[in-house]
């Protein structure tokens, strides 16, 4: 019942989705919804907050493992969801439409957003400290600032695609902010050893 109202939330909007389209969709009376969630507001809530919990669940599951395959899985993460956001019949994500839509007027969506994707930058956090522990990224790097600036490419991609940008351009945004990450310094003797570039 409560996917079947988080899928006509998703579609229509908060603001056009009335109890009547959710009774219709979850095949409850608006008695039987209204007992047991009290409004239309607060079963937004309930299906919103579980939707943040999915999207936070995804995150870490897609960016948790052993530091060898951190950078490849952070990529997989980021490039992933360029292809996502480019197909015409994606709805866009419930967590972004929802920021954009009510949060300067529902103090319970704009907390519940905020911890949302700061629970989502830290796992990306997480995956570019064991990128640096591999020596993947140069470990002198602040891993928060460089997650917070991957989180901001990782909605923007989102807002560009329902635009309708194309995924070859998605990916190319993506492909750019991954190799703008520092990478480690070559030691002396690494230079050393380096070919040399002619005059």
């Amino acid at each position: 019942m409560l996917t079947a109202a988080r899928d006509q939330f998703w579609t229509t909007g908060y603001a056009g989705t009335s109890m009547d389209a959710i009774a219709a969709a979850t095949g409850l009376g608006k008695g039987s919804l209204y007992g047991a969630f009290g409004g239309k507001r607060e079963l937004f809530h309930r299906v919103f907050g579980d939707h943040c919990d999915e999207a936070i669940q995804l995150a870490n599951r897609r960016l948790s493992g052993a530091d060898e395959q951190a950078l490849e899985r952070l990529t997989a993460y980021l490039m992933d969801h360029a292809a996502f956001s480019s197909d015409p019949r994606h709805r866009g994500c419930l967590l972004a439409k929802t920021t954009a839509e009510l949060t300067e007027h529902d103090e319970v969506v704009s907390a519940r957003s905020l911890g949302a994707f700061q629970a989502v930058q830290q796992a990306i956090t997480a995956d570019l400290e064991a990128c640096q522990r591999n020596g993947d990224i140069d470990p002198a790097a602040d891993p928060r600032q460089l997650a917070a600036l991957l989180l901001a490419v990782h909605r923007g991609i989102e807002a560009l695609g329902k635009a309708g940008t194309d995924e070859s351009t998605l990916r190319n945004i993506t492909e750019t902010a991954l190799a703008g990450l520092p990478r480690p310094a070559l030691s002396p003797a690494e230079n050393a050893g380096s070919p040399r570039r002619s005059a």
